[in-house]
């Protein structure tokens, strides 16, 4: 019943969140039609434009990194394999999302502009961020190797097929039990057991896989803001149209990638000859 639960509650979070992301995706399109108008812009009052324009799409990352930790709080493993991405979208996700050294390409490919200064603080920065992140991967790494110490420590019920007077073999934390007849109630105990451990052990990892995720995001936003800190308004434009530039096309290009999958899979299940009306 726990499990039922739990189902419906996972299923119920990734619709939310879905609704919230694709409304999410509309205003950073929005978003990305008004930073290439600002980059075509040149008057004097471009500078303070600029940064309006940034404070607003700062605010719009902000919303979606807020949404986003409610549904690690709720789920966190929603986050780790989200069902609101494309497959080719999630082919690119670290802990929960892009990775931090991203930016930095972004940056060098997009802003030709930089100073001396600039570029040496970029390089500093990114030094930080890449030993930061290297340590967040780590840490990541030994929590899913300790997934399989968690497995392999649960309870297990084996029950090979009941004959009149089967022996049956509980295995609980290395212990035998034998039992002659009458097992319902023992394995229905061993069963109630095996879950509750289940559940336990999920608890305990989602502990983990919460922190994590949450490092990594704070990961994710340091870097941007210190970026551009670092960058001139019209560069920080540049920077921002590229980075949503990139999500919107791998966006639109892994959605139209999963609709041919389908299309490929669902074609020999058509029967009688019958053409896919795809």
């Amino acid at each position: 019943m726990v499990l039922q639960t739990r189902l419906a509650e996972t299923i119920n979070n990734a619709q939310t969140f879905e609704v919230f992301f694709e409304r999410w995706l509309i205003s950073q399109e929005n978003y990305l039609q008004d930073l290439h108008r600002m980059i075509e812009c040149r008057d004097d009052e471009n500078e303070q434009r600029c940064r309006d324009l940034i404070d607003r799409i700062v605010f719009h990352y902000k919303q979606y990194f807020e949404a986003k930790t409610r549904v690690v709080q709720e789920n966190v493993f929603l986050v780790l394999t989200p069902t609101w991405f494309s497959s080719f979208e999630r082919a690119y996700l670290w802990i929960g999302g892009f990775r931090p050294g991203l930016a930095f390409r972004l940056v060098i490919n997009n802003v030709l502009d930089l100073t001396e200064d600039q570029s040496q603080r970029i390089n500093r920065l990114m030094v930080e961020i890449k030993e930061e992140e290297k340590e967040v991967t780590e840490e990541f790494n030994r929590v899913q190797e300790g997934m399989n110490d968690t497995y392999c420590g649960l309870e297990r019920v084996m029950i090979p097929p009941i004959q009149p007077n089967a022996y049956i073999l509980i295995e609980l934390n290395t212990k035998s039990v034998s039992i002659d007849g009458g097992t319902d109630k023992a394995l229905g105990t061993a069963r109630r057991q095996g879950e509750h451990n289940m559940e336990s052990a999920v608890d305990r990892l989602s502990v983990s896989m919460e922190a994590l995720v949450e490092c990594a995001d704070l990961l994710r936003r340091k870097t941007s803001i210190l970026l551009v800190e670092i960058l001139k308004p019209a560069q920080a434009v540049r920077f921002f149209a590229a980075a949503a530039q990139l999500q919107l096309n791998l966006r639109r290009w892994g959605m139209q990638r999963d609709v041919q999958n389908r299309r490929h899979i669902a074609g020999p299940a058509n029967v009688n000859g019958a053409q896919s009306p795809l």
